[in-house]
Parts: structure tokens; sequence; C-alpha cells
């Protein structure tokens, strides 16, 4: 007997969003809800709206890395009301009214303790206003990259999705961020309803073209004092879902195979970003220079 799933959850990686129209229109086909793991979309645009808050439930981060932070903890949003005070009871502990008065511990469900600090909470609405700026900063980041790596064979940068346009009425009532590259002051323009925030700058690498793999070029940048990350590890090949049923994959497996993220951060100076793409473009020379030439057997004399 077939079942429906519980829900559809949906991740929006690396600052763009998903594709979220069709993925809406089969969960209103089945009466499912639709879950957004909205965590690394802050500040992004789909169709004119934000990412995060077009499913039943949207759920935001505010870790270290992420392009607004609070050093840990995150948001979670929902049109449901009774969906939200039912998450904050949970996160406080999920503690009941004493009913002697006596203001005991009373707890009828299991709990947690998920509450993020009044003091952290002041300091993640305080960078909000300044979100523009910093999905400014980083497309300008992406940007330079993709200039000085366009003649560079074997590394494509991430394309960024074109969704078209979007309903004014859900629109933001701001105006979408536009990146400027700091290296000659040109606008990066951006989509006015389907922004990706570039939170990280990621590229494939063919290894054929570049020289070596994206494993490879992760390791020598690591003895340059540089931090790269491949893209992430699919869920499916976690040892811990190892076991479960999986359909598909094999894309995702790819990615992690052949991707590659560079440091990305909003305060990157040009200077270190140059120190970056030198020794990217000095990897690919070694690489070229260090394999044999083949030489087609009608060329030996």
């Amino acid at each position: 007997m077939n079942r429906l799933p519980k829900a559809v959850c949906v991740v929006h990686l690396f600052g763009q969003s998903a594709d979220l129209d069709p993925i809406l229109e089969i969960c209103d086909h089945y009466g499912l809800p639709l879950l957004e793991d909205a965590a690394e979309s802050l500040g992004a645009r789909y169709k004119g709206r934000h990412p995060g808050t077009l499913g039943q439930v949207g759920a935001f981060s505010f870790n270290g890395n992420k392009i607004i932070t609070g050093t840990s903890g995150g948001m979670l949003v929902s049109r449901h009301r009774e969906w939200v005070e039912k998450v904050r009871f949970w996160s406080t502990q999920a503690r009941d009214p004493d009913p002697q008065g006596l203001r005991n511990y009373v707890h009828s469900e299991i709990g947690y303790n998920y509450r993020l600090s009044n003091v952290l909470a002041g300091i993640v609405r305080g960078q909000l206003e300044v979100l523009d700026l910093r999905v400014q900063q980083r497309r300008a980041v992406f940007e330079r990259y993709r200039r000085a790596f366009a003649d560079l064979p074997g590394i494509e940068p991430q394309p960024e999705a074109d969704f078209g346009g979007g309903d004014a009425q859900n629109g933001t009532g701001t105006e979408p961020p536009v990146a400027v590259a700091p290296d000659n002051g040109q606008a990066i323009s951006a989509n006015p309803h389907s922004v990706h925030t570039r939170w990280l700058s990621c590229f494939l690498v063919d290894e054929a073209e570049f020289g070596m793999s994206a494993a490879d070029l992760i390791r020598y940048l690591d003895a340059t004092n540089i931090e790269a990350r491949p893209v992430w590890k699919p869920m499916h090949t976690q040892p811990l879902y190892r076991g479960y049923e999986c359909i598909g994959g094999e894309v995702a497996e790819d990615l992690n195979r052949r991707g590659i993220c560079l440091p990305s951060s909003s305060s990157l100076s040009e200077e270190d970003q140059q120190y970056v793409i030198d020794c990217i473009w000095e990897a690919h020379r070694r690489a070229r220079s260090a394999k044999p030439r083949s030489v087609a057997l009608g060329g030996l004399s």
C-alpha cells in the first residue's frame, strides 16, 4: 500500500531559492504541507517573494557562518499562528501551567531549550537592517571570482536562476539587492524578482580541463592557508541514512564530487580575494605543466 509522506521539506542552497511554484502545486494537489529550510537563503528572492515564506513553515539560521548571524540560533516563521505558539511551547521546555499554582515544572510533552537570548535577538535585529548591503557584498565577491576565472578552463560558476516576474502584491516593498564590484565600479544587476544572495561562491571543477579534481584543488588551497570546501555531501550518502531507501541522488553526488565553495565572507578584502584567485590560477598552471603531453602516433618521427 502506497502512503503519502507527512510533509515535504525543500532546502534552498547557497543563497539560491528552489523553484517553488511547481513544488507548491504538487503539495497542494496531495494536501501536503511544505516546510522550507531557508537557512541559506535569507535575502534571496523568488518571483519577488522571500523564500521561507511561501510554504507552511520556514526556518532560518543565524549560525556564525550565515549572512546574518547571532553566533547561533535561528528563526521560524509560519502563516499559522497556532503552529508558532506550539513551537514556542516546545522551545521553552514545554512547561505546562502548574494546576496548584506553585510554579512547579509540569510537563505533559517532551520539550527543548531552543530559546534565542534577548541579547542575541537584538544583535540579529540590528543586522537585519543591513541585510541588503550584506547581499550586495556577497554578490560583489562572487562577481570578482567570475570575472577572474572567465578565461580559466575547467572552472564553472554556479548559474543564477531566472524564475521570471513576480506578483507585485506579494513583493517585498523594497528594491532588490544590486551589488557593486569595487574593482571597477560597475553594478552587478540582479533580476528584481529572482535574486541569488551568493551566500557562498560555488563553482564546478572539470578535472580534465582544469588539470586537477575539485578534491585536489581543495587540498592545494588548504596547503596555502585558504579554506575551501566541497558543496554539501548528499544526505543519502551520510552514514546515518545509508540504510534508508533513496530515490535518485546521482545529480547530488556528482555536484558533491565536482563542486567547490570558495571564501565568500561579506568582509573578505579584495587583497585576500586576489590571493585566492592567484592561488587557483597557480594550481591550474602547475597541474597542466605536471601532466605529460600526449602525442599522436602520426606526429612521431
